[in-house]
């Protein structure tokens, strides 16, 4: 796994963040908070993604549909079969050949929380190369919700700058790193696994 996305890790090295900020930032998580902070993609939303109460907080922030689930990080693919019934070996296949982010909606979702899994079980998990969020990852020791910095059926925040301010002011912590970052971000491909290995593209 070490080659995946190693254009934004390399372009993340060099921005060490402050201690403190992750610091604060994991407290809120710890304590069931939910966060804005910068991803592998775009700015997100992020909470422990097993906690029912905090991902439902994120639901209502962003006006979306309960049935949707939505997308957890995790740091290493060890962890996945904490998360799901079964990891299919074209999983580990997409996501070292990608050149890019990438999410992949996989069946069987377990022990997350009932809005980060969607109505036919199936959750969307993406493996995080990025400084921020893969210390986070690390360091909470859960999968971390990571749903983009906007109302529902709003345009994505490309960078800081363009996040509403009814988000900013409906989290716990608003991370400082990366605030003055205003390179376009892009949203992570998304490629669902059928329970017979089906592929099917949601977003390149």
């Amino acid at each position: 796994m070490e080659s995946l996305f190693n254009f934004s890790t390399k372009m993340l090295e060099s921005e060490r963040y402050n201690n403190e900020d992750l610091k604060q930032a994991l407290a809120i998580l710890k304590q069931g908070g939910i966060i804005l902070y910068p991803t592998d993609t775009v700015w997100g939303i992020g909470c422990d993604a097993t906690n029912d109460e905090a991902v439902n907080r994120i639901i209502h922030l962003k006006q979306r549909a309960p049935e949707k689930g939505m997308i957890s990080l995790i740091d290493q693919p060890g962890l996945l079969n904490l998360y799901l019934e079964k990891i299919p070996d074209m999983a580990y296949d997409l996501w070292e050949v990608s050149d890019k982010p990438l999410t992949l909606i996989l069946t069987g979702g377990k022990n997350l929380a009932k809005g980060v899994i969607t109505n036919d079980g199936s959750m969307a998990v993406r493996i995080t190369e990025e400084l921020f969020s893969k210390t986070l990852c690390q360091r909470l020791r859960r999968p971390l919700v990571s749903t983009s910095a906007n109302i529902s059926g709003e345009p994505t925040p490309r960078d800081y700058t363009q996040i509403d301010d009814q988000i900013i002011k409906g989290v716990d912590y608003v991370v400082e790193y990366r605030r003055n970052d205003v390179i376009p971000a892009t949203p992570s491909g998304i490629i669902k696994l059928g329970i017979n290995y089906e592929i099917e593209v949601i977003r390149k």
